[in-house]
């Protein structure tokens, strides 16, 4: 009996030094077993038609949620902002945001490509910029310039390190939007992390924007998808462009019933990963080969390496550990707690910070 114990504790000792911790990105996660029952169990038809009930079920639910008229169910958070941002512009028209926003740093120069319209960044506060940053970009009524017609705000900002807005930062921001006749878009694909961090409602965040994207495979822990929320005309509007952009699907609904039930069960949750990014950073500051940290505000942890470290290299040496991660700019690397980063992973990944040398 004791040696089959041991043989037990040693092969468990094995398994978790042969653990792969993947701390990329919240978006690695995989469905469980409860999700996947609900996608099977689903009630489904052609959305292209319109005839898929549990795709207009999600799509009521996010709307209600969020007090807006209708929503689309639409591939990724990518085509939901860009479905966004051609609908709100022209040709030759301007769209505001943060250098960093996800919109004009990840999304492949498709506000030029998709909208023919381009881009005004500001240099805000690790993503969050004020309503006179917003006033002094606007151009003048002048053939010299494009129109400025939208604004956008990331929330939590990414590149920011999960930085959250404050409620009354998007609320000034949405005042100053509508007294210069600016829209204003959302690209809230970690909203969820926002609205858990500082306690607004969703009905308080919908209220500001004029578009909101939000997204179902982080965070939540959704296969595949965003919704984008608006009024119906704007919806009705969006739904042509997602069809010309190849996002029309089928039968949908299995993974809208995904969907349903991350917004049903896995909101809540978020605060498990803010408090594990909160523990990481925290051995983090004890760790010789790091410079500096972002403070810690959701689940995306950024830290700058010492000058005699490169962020190859640490990436490299985590892997060897059985760690990945990644880099979001020089001398940075992210970690990216999720549903799937469990409290055993987290023991065995602070144990390795702790003991690694670059």
């Amino acid at each position: 009996m004791i040696r089959g114990t041991y043989k037990v504790i040693l092969l468990n000792s094995i398994l978790i030094d042969q653990m792969i911790i993947d701390l990329r990105s919240d978006t690695i996660t995989k469905p469980t077993p409860q999700m996947l029952e609900a996608m099977m169990n689903a009630s489904v038809g052609d959305d292209v038609y319109g005839e898929d009930p549990t795709v207009k079920a999600l799509e009521q639910k996010a709307a209600a949620l969020f007090n807006k008229e209708a929503a689309m169910f639409c591939a990724s958070g990518t085509m939901t902002n860009q479905i966004a941002i051609k609908c709100f512009t022209n040709p030759l028209e301007e769209v505001i945001c943060d250098e960093g926003a996800h919109v004009y740093y990840y999304e492949g120069g498709g506000i030029a490509f998709n909208s023919a319209a381009s881009t005004r960044t500001i240099k805000g506060n690790r993503g969050i910029f004020t309503p006179q940053h917003v006033l002094d970009n606007i151009n003048k009524n002048d053939i010299h310039h494009p129109k400025t017609s939208l604004v956008v705000i990331e929330n939590t900002a990414n590149r920011g390190g999960g930085h959250c807005w404050e409620l009354a930062e998007m609320q000034a921001i949405a005042r100053t939007c509508k007294e210069n006749n600016l829209f204003l878009h959302l690209d809230g694909a970690r909203i969820f992390n926002a609205i858990i961090a500082k306690g607004y409602s969703t009905a308080d965040v919908g209220n500001c924007f004029d578009g909101i994207s939000i997204c179902l495979s982080k965070g939540l822990g959704t296969p595949v998808g965003s919704v984008l929320l608006g009024t119906h005309s704007f919806i009705e509007k969006a739904k042509r462009i997602r069809k010309v952009m190849g996002g029309g699907w089928r039968q949908a609904g299995f993974l809208a019933a995904a969907g349903i039930y991350a917004l049903d069960h896995h909101v809540n949750r978020l605060t498990e990963d803010h408090q594990r990014a909160k523990a990481i950073e925290e051995c983090l500051q004890h760790c010789g080969f790091v410079k500096s940290i972002l403070p810690v505000e959701t689940n995306i942890v950024v830290f700058e390496l010492i000058d005699t470290v490169t962020e190859s290299v640490f990436i490299a040496k985590m892997k060897e550990n059985g760690v990945l991660c990644s880099s979001p700019g020089k001398q940075q690397i992210r970690f990216v707690t999720h549903l799937d980063f469990t409290d055993e992973q987290m023991d065995v990944l602070l144990k390795k910070l702790k003991v690694i040398a670059c």
